[in-house]
């Protein structure tokens, strides 16, 4: 574990190193509040803890706040970090949307993809049906489930909202690589988390979910599972993913 960090400017977004050394491995988190926007700078102090934790540099990109711009800035940022080395993804709301949308235009490309990703509370259907939007409304104090919709379509635009890279819960997820996914019990978004990790466990991914009993729970041990979920496939080492 590094005992500190230091925040720079790079040319896609802040970027958190450990002191003392030059990671190999990078990790690319996108960022995304529960207004479907934010910025990086909304991202370093899990950046930091991620980077004290695992001892990795963590990049926090900017986007531009519309589909398919933002997945193109995406694409950039993991192109600058993969051209230093091994890269995983992780991506909280919005950022989890493009960080899986992310990892399957790679997939399709036939290009490298990430040693693993992490899709924290991540809205991965902007059809925006799931039962959990009206079943968790009251209790989701992280989310208006009234604005969502209207943020979801501004961000959507004219794209077809089942289009795989914009809702990566309707496209193919066989050939990803693993996953770690958390979502909180009373979020409304908590089916699109569901979902999405039972059709890539049964396309044959590895899964591990996490599901927390609220938000503030969730917030307490997700950055410590996160961690020991990029030191494992970020080193390669063989475990075996853990379902519940």
């Amino acid at each position: 574990m590094a005992s500190d960090v230091r925040v720079g400017e790079g040319p896609f977004g802040p970027e958190v190193r450990p002191e003392g050394g030059a990671p190999e491995q990078t990790v690319l988190y996108l960022h995304g509040d529960p207004r479907l926007a934010g910025t990086p700078q909304d991202a370093l102090p899990i950046a930091r803890a991620l980077s004290r934790h695992t001892g990795h540099t963590v990049v926090c990109a900017r986007y531009r706040p519309r589909f398919p711009q933002a997945l193109e800035d995406v694409y950039a940022a993991w192109e600058h970090c993969h051209g230093r080395g091994p890269v995983a993804v992780a991506g909280k709301r919005l950022g989890g949307a493009l960080a899986a949308g992310l990892l399957l235009r790679l997939r399709d490309a036939g290009a490298a993809l990430p040693s693993c990703a992490v899709l924290t509370s991540p809205v991965l259907d902007f059809t925006l049906d799931a039962p959990s939007l009206l079943l968790n409304a009251a209790a989701d104090r992280t989310v208006d489930a009234e604005v969502l919709p209207v943020r979801a379509a501004a961000y959507a635009g004219a794209t077809l909202r089942t289009h795989p890279l914009l809702s990566p819960l309707h496209g193919n997820l066989h050939g990803l690589p693993p996953l770690q996914l958390h979502a909180a019990g009373t979020d409304v978004l908590l089916d699109d988390t569901l979902s999405f990790a039972t059709r890539a466990a049964h396309s044959g991914v590895a899964v591990d979910v996490r599901i927390h009993e609220d938000s503030s729970v969730q917030g307490m041990r997700q950055v410590e599972a996160m961690a020991e979920f990029l030191r494992v496939w970020c080193h390669g080492e063989l475990t075996t993913a853990r379902h519940s």
